[in-house]
């Protein structure tokens, strides 16, 4: 119901429910004429019945083609049984509708063929005096409106594409950045084993040497020197190892950065505690997997919330994805998908997904030792 009423507020919807409405008093006020092939006037509850339809699809809260289509047929019978000229308006919304969900040539084929209707309507049941400069007119105002809807279509389009390069980019300086400390860590770690421990060790065995000496066995200093070269090795071993644990891409703060720029769909995150034992190769396959989720979820699912959860069972990694959006067209399988599975058969696992509601997605590859 909140999604319902946030999307009364859209300019679009405002606007054609103004557009609506005054049609509305048109149809109860201005008592418009019945055309000849009617036996009798149309009883005033018919119209208003399908103007309310018109309404009820119009405001239908998954914009369906089959709805736009519906809108389409209503308006066509409204004109074929009633003579009012704010009718031709319901057309208008259509073509702006009709744009948004269609391919620019289905939508012309469609804007064409709702003119030709509207041309004979006016022409064999209204016989207009000017059939052809009526729906000229009348296809400016559709045309109008359908380019309108065209551009801010285009503009939401590449609004969304540049939010999802935005995210992808985001996630990858996240995987890079730690990539980076990564090898720092690495190479710090190994000058301070190969180059400090050794030298630490040959210190060793020097005193250790010094005080086999019958002169020097007894000497506090060199006792105490022995002691702290001990305990300097052993510190030095220590801190190697406490690199060597954060040797991990931090895959959490990863997957964030993904899902911080798009406004939706929400990114909800089940991760094992052992997620942080991942490789760079392992996290960044999982990272373009949640990628190509949340954009198949946006673009053809419309999806609000998308599930991910990753976790270690039995000697392997299982990544389960899924939304909460309608079913995916066939067309969304494509080279993304593709994609990811390649990535997961890199791993020695495999990829599996289902093309229905919720797009259910379901990885698995061995743990690696």
């Amino acid at each position: 119901m909140r999604e319902f009423l946030k999307s009364l507020w859209h300019p679009l919807s405002l606007a054609g429910l103004l557009a609506w409405g005054a049609i509305g008093l048109e149809l109860i006020q201005g008592r418009p004429e019945t055309p000849t092939w009617l036996a009798a006037p149309v009883p005033l509850a018919i119209p208003v019945a399908l103007h309310l339809l018109f309404l009820a699809l119009f405001l239908w809260p998954s914009k369906a083609r089959a709805m736009v289509l519906g809108q389409l047929a209503v308006a066509l019978t409204l004109m074929l049984i009633l003579r009012a000229g704010s009718l031709p308006i319901l057309l208008i919304m259509v073509m702006a509708q009709v744009t948004y969900l269609w391919p620019v040539r289905s939508a012309a084929l469609i804007f064409a063929s709702c003119n030709v209707a509207v041309y004979l309507i006016y022409a064999y049941v209204w016989r207009f005096g000017a059939p052809l400069t009526m729906t000229v007119m009348y296809m400016s105002f559709q045309a109008f409106a359908a380019v309108t809807s065209w551009y801010a279509v285009s503009a939401e389009r590449a609004r969304d594409e540049l939010a999802a390069i935005n995210a992808e980019l985001l996630g990858t300086r996240v995987l890079l950045d730690a990539g980076v400390r990564d090898s720092e860590r690495l190479r710090i770690s190994r000058e301070l084993h190969d180059v400090a421990g050794h030298k630490l060790t040959a210190l060793k065995l020097n005193l250790q040497a010094l005080r086999q000496k019958p002169e020097l066995a007894e000497a506090a200093e060199l006792r105490l020197a022995a002691e702290l070269s001990d305990e300097l090795l052993q510190d030095i071993r220590a801190v190697v190892q406490q690199l060597r644990l954060h040797d991990h891409p931090p895959l959490r703060e990863a997957l964030a950065a993904l899902a911080l720029p798009l406004p939706r769909p929400v990114l909800a995150l089940e991760l094992d505690d052992d997620v942080d034992r991942l490789s760079m190769v392992e996290a960044e396959a999982v990272l373009r997997c949640a990628q190509e989720a949340l954009t198949n979820a946006a673009r053809h699912a419309d999806a609000g919330r998308l599930h991910m959860r990753l976790q270690r069972q039995a000697g392997e990694w299982r990544l389960d994805i899924h939304d909460d959006g309608k079913t995916p067209p066939k067309s969304g399988q494509g080279n993304g998908l593709n994609g990811m599975r390649e990535r997961i058969e890199a791993l020695g696992g495999q990829l599996q997904w289902r093309m229905e509601r919720g797009m259910p997605l379901s990885a698995r590859w061995p743990v690696r030792a």
